[in-house]
């Protein structure tokens, strides 16, 4: 059930948090076993807090699901590590799960996800493997794949998850679910474990829209902890979700309908735009003329941060140690080569030696301009239409180890979600039908929705039509 349903009930008495809670652990016991989905969830705990939930709060007595890099007190936080699996417990609430609690939801659940959310098929998580509820021998998208995987099952009212490069959008677009990217600074990232810090944001993946605009409104606003975190006001994003198209104009950027499409993505997405013609928006024909280079732009920024921000874990304050290591110089090699998988060693590599002296200024320097590039293309963009819409991948979900030798094949298959993340924007995947793909049949497809910096309110007005 969507959380306005459940709230419903639970005004009206039909139900109680602690029954939900009940509920949401026989589903995780009956399905979870099938989809992986989730890392470990503490009915007890969640028992106690929902004892004192407060009904009249926004989402009073909801439980919702977290993503394994947010930290919750008291609970582990792996990040899909090794690194961080065997006993780091955190000692703190991330600021978004102070505010849920403030609006009166309960965190229940740790999700599965890629390494230090590095990855767009949950494939790279050290822990386990996370299945498509649709097919189990497809990937549920990433970072957020478990996330994604456990709304679309059922096993999860809601949950949060986090996007770097679209790590929100995809996995909600494969598993048919709808997921939030906000703009950089609306929500903060404080406790969040940071991937890229420049390209990082925490947003929710819901059944609905409603549910994505609930959550929004309870996460969205300034945190002195965080120095990114913007402080302007925060509208209501409920006000106006039911206001339609008529009148707007919606550009449809004609770099991303190119070859490589799905031809079933692309009738799917081409059909949910006509539809939103049908309902009074106008159509427009755009061009984002530097999206060619956003793969290589974002694939020299987003891993020299994580070369930078992965190098607190040393294997002396927190997480995995090496045993018996010769000297100091040792025990840091051996930590971090028996804690990090393959993926994580590979970024923190190539963006070690995009920073190292004699390349930074040919490679990351250089990425910092193509960026400004690509975000004045949307700000030009903004100039003319209200909203951005385009498909979210060019396939839908592919199988499980398909790209296991072809990491690069992987990273082209983020191409319509990066930029977002690049230029700080908004952006939100909405379910837009399913096609056949691959040997798979009726999988779903995401219609993209991409606003000006701030601009949430209107891009959830147009994906509540869309919806």
């Amino acid at each position: 059930m969507s959380i306005s349903t459940l709230r419903q009930q639970l005004l009206a008495g039909e139900t109680t948090p602690a029954a939900i809670l009940e509920r949401l652990s026989g589903e995780i016991a009956a399905r979870d076993a099938r989809t992986g989905a989730y890392l470990s969830h503490d009915l007890e705990s969640a028992i106690v807090e929902a004892s004192n939930a407060d009904l009249s709060l926004p989402l009073g007595g909801i439980p919702i699901a977290i993503k394994d890099n947010i930290n919750v007190l008291g609970q582990p936080c792996t990040c899909g590590s090794k690194f961080l699996a065997e006993n780091y417990t955190s000692p703190y609430d991330a600021t978004v799960i102070r505010k849920l609690r403030a609006a009166g939801a309960i965190p229940f659940g740790r999700m599965n996800q890629d390494e230090f959310a590095m990855g767009s098929a949950t494939e790279n998580s050290a822990l386990q493997t996370t299945r498509n509820p649709h097919d189990p021998q497809r990937i549920p998208g990433g970072s957020s794949g478990g996330s994604a995987a456990a709304v679309a099952d059922g096993t999860a009212i809601s949950a949060l998850g986090s996007d770097t490069g679209g790590s929100i959008r995809q996995p909600a677009s494969h598993c048919g679910v709808v997921g939030l990217k906000p703009s950089y600074g609306r929500v903060s990232r404080y406790g969040l474990v940071a991937f890229a810090s420049s390209l990082d944001q925490i947003g929710p993946l819901t059944q609905s829209v409603e549910d994505a605009a609930m959550i929004l409104q309870a996460i969205a606003g300034f945190d002195p902890a965080d120095s990114t975190c913007l402080d302007v006001p925060v509208p209501d994003y409920l006000t106006n979700l039911n206001a339609g198209v008529k009148g707007l104009k919606l550009g449809v950027p004609k770099e991303y309908f190119g070859d490589g499409i799905d031809p079933g993505v692309r009738k799917n997405v081409e059909a949910a735009i006509q539809k939103l013609a049908a309902q009074g928006a106008e159509i427009v024909e755009i061009s984002l003329p530097h999206t060619e280079h956003a793969v290589a732009t974002y694939y020299v920024i987003a891993p020299a941060e994580a070369s930078s921000n992965l190098s607190r874990f040393d294997g002396i304050r927190y997480g995995r140690r090496a045993t018996n290591p010769a000297d100091i110089l040792d025990l840091y090699k051996k930590s971090r080569e028996e804690g990090f998988g393959p993926e994580v060693k590979r970024r923190i590599i190539l963006g070690t030696y995009v920073l190292s002296s004699g390349y930074y200024d040919a490679y990351y320097g250089r990425a910092q301009k193509v960026r400004t590039l690509i975000r004045r293309d949307f700000e030009g963009a903004f100039q003319k239409v209200d909203a951005i819409v385009s498909p979210v991948a060019p396939t839908p979900a592919r199988k499980i180890g398909a790209y296991a030798d072809d990491p690069l094949h992987e990273y082209l298959s983020d191409i319509f979600t990066l930029s977002a993340n690049l230029a700080g924007i908004p952006g939100i995947s909405v379910p837009c039908g399913v096609t056949d793909f691959d040997g798979g049949q009726n999988l779903p497809t995401g219609l993209q929705i991409l606003g000006p910096h701030l601009g949430e309110a209107k891009l959830l007005q147009i994906a509540r039509a869309a919806e």
